[in-house]
């Protein structure tokens, strides 16, 4: 119903001499206040200017075109020239069928958008397992791409694997010491190594034929396969963490196939032959301040090892000659002064600055009983994600970590998300789903025919009069919306945040009405109808769930319903 109110509201402004391109932008929204009724536009007020007339002309006009369209029951001018419609109940209702007819694919847009995204996130090197904090960004990502998805975009979802630097000779040097340490040699542990319990667990599991050359040091051929060794096994462990937590990829790209590609020296020798390289005290500078960065930036160093910025500017052109319209990246808070040098590298090579787009992700926090988890049992330097997720479930893991926009710091409460209780918020929404499957299941045990789509008509939805059961219908159709919106500002959290909302307008109305005016009540055209909205919401419940990648059980411990 929005839409056509905005459709009317785009027709009626141009009939009054709008120009096609004129920057006027108004908005549709429910008002705060029931009383200035269903949706309330400012359509007459940011028209006014263009159309050199009074807002309140331009809402008188704008009305009669409104009140002639179906199910719209009032139009009433507020103010210097707000416009407040009144909606008939059925313009609400009649979203039940439209959910019905498209079960699974309700809410997901009918038409796909134009461009493709890339849309990078973890990424995290491989040199330690994921630790809690990743586990976010995991979250983040995932459901971000799914959003993106549904609204009607191309998306490949990308880890990009640093597995060419130093931090990787940092590991094999840490994986050499706990050999020489377990074949009785002493040694001082490396000063940049890796001190986690998983690099001695590792160093365990290293085959006989590459520890041949104790009691000496490795040559570069046994260094090699011993870093490819630690690189398979802790990409493995990386890999087998995301899928039990529920979060896929598309492609991993490797820096060494850049580096073994020679991309490095390509985007250099590029942006030295436009011109926008500098030597200076002996380094190799990106004159990133053309391009609306503050200063320029080292992508050569002094003792010609490349800077991290240079492999990511050849990652970040390799992504440009494949073709992607819109590149996401989820980074760390820590990034935030990064983005501009990427945003002018981009521009050095071609594209647009507009075209990466990055979603910081702030540090989580972790709390047992209100009290801050300093070490991990496990591990001793670190909390991974698997401990964590093992403990509580991916279910509530992935769910509490996106209630909060990623741009505000948060702290997990383990013992809140392992509660079998209503205070959990995953079990309180997991709980209305289950509640829903529960009444459906009783109406069968109790002979009440679950209706189909073709019993859902105007008659029958007019059975539906209780305001808490008009109220329950808007949020449904609100879904397609929700998802939209979320993806289109890059917030995850709103699903979340709409998620709760829809279950607690459920659980209200059930409450409120179980004893005197429960679903399966004796009137059979009443119980259908009342079936027909918990069918629906059953099943914008379970879509929602499957965005977020959280498990809509339709069955709960100690659930006894009263239907």
């Amino acid at each position: 119903m929005k839409e056509r109110i905005e459709e009317a509201l785009r027709q009626g402004l141009l009939e009054m001499g709008m120009p096609p391109d004129a920057p006027v932008s108004f908005s549709v929204e429910r008002p705060r206040e029931a009383a200035h009724g269903d949706l309330a536009t400012n359509a007459a007020l940011v028209s006014a200017k263009a159309l050199k007339r009074s807002p309140r002309q331009i809402a008188g006009e704008l009305v009669e075109r409104l009140s002639r369209l179906e199910l719209v029951e009032k139009v009433e001018i507020a103010g210097p020239g707000f416009i407040n419609v009144f909606l008939s109940p059925l313009a609400w209702l009649g979203a039940l069928a439209d959910i019905l007819k498209r079960g699974d694919d309700y809410g997901r847009a009918q038409e796909k958008q134009p461009g493709k995204i890339l849309l990078e996130f973890v990424s995290a090197n491989p040199t330690g397992p994921l630790h809690f904090g990743h586990g976010r960004g995991a979250a983040v990502g995932d459901v971000l791409a799914n959003l993106l998805e549904w609204a009607g975009f191309e998306v490949v979802r990308e880890y990009y694997v640093n597995d060419a630097g130093g931090q990787v000779n940092a590991l094999v040097d840490s994986i050499i010491y706990w050999l020489k340490k377990a074949a009785g040699q002493e040694g001082e542990f490396p000063a940049d190594g890796y001190r986690g319990d998983y690099v001695r667990q590792l160093a365990e599991q290293v085959p006989s034929e590459l520890r041949s050359f104790l009691p000496g040091e490795p040559d570069a051929a046994t260094r090699l396969r011993l870093r490819n060794f630690a690189l398979e096994r802790m990409l493995g462990q990386i890999r087998a963490d995301l899928t039990a937590f529920g979060v896929r990829f598309d492609e991993f790209v490797f820096e060494s196939r850049l580096v073994a590609e020679g991309r490095i020296g390509r985007v250099l020798e590029r942006l030295g032959r436009d011109g926008y390289t500098e030597e200076r005290d002996g380094a190799l500078w990106f004159l990133a301040d053309r391009f609306g960065d503050e200063k320029p930036r080292v992508l050569v160093k002094r003792d010609g090892q490349n800077t991290y910025f240079a492999t990511d500017l050849a990652y970040h052109l390799d992504k440009l000659e494949r073709g992607f319209d819109r590149l996401i990246n989820i980074w760390g808070a820590d990034h935030h002064g990064y983005i501009p040098r990427m945003r002018a590298a981009i521009a050095a090579l071609g594209g647009r600055p507009e075209q990466l787009q990055v979603l910081l992700v702030q540090m989580v926090s972790l709390l047992r009983d209100g009290q801050p988890v300093v070490l991990s049992k496990r591990q001793g330097e670190i909390i991974t994600l698997r401990e964590v997720f093992e403990e509580v479930g991916a279910d509530a893991a992935r769910f509490f970590f996106l209630l909060r926009g990623p741009d505000s710091q948060m702290e997990f409460d383990i013992e809140l998300a392992k509660k079998k209780s209503l205070d959990n918020p995953v079990f309180y929404a997991q709980y209305g789903h289950a509640r829903l499957c529960s009444i459906l299941h009783r109406a069968v045990e109790k002979g009440y025919r679950l209706p189909t789509l073709a019993d859902v008509g105007p008659e029958l939805l007019g059975k539906l009069t209780l305001p808490d059961e008009i109220e329950l219908a808007r949020r449904l159709g609100e879904f397609g919306a929700v998802i939209k919106n979320a993806a289109a500002v890059q917030a995850p959290h709103l699903l979340v945040y709409y998620l709760q909302e829809l279950v607690g307008v459920f659980h209200g109305y059930y409450t409120k009405y179980a004893r005197t005016q429960p679903v399966l009540v004796e009137d059979r055209q009443v119980a259908c109808a009342r079936l027909v909205l918990v069918q629906a919401t059953r099943q914008v419940l379970k879509n929602a769930f499957s965005l977020l990648g959280v498990s809509a059980p339709e069955r709960m411990e100690a659930l006894e319903e009263e239907v």
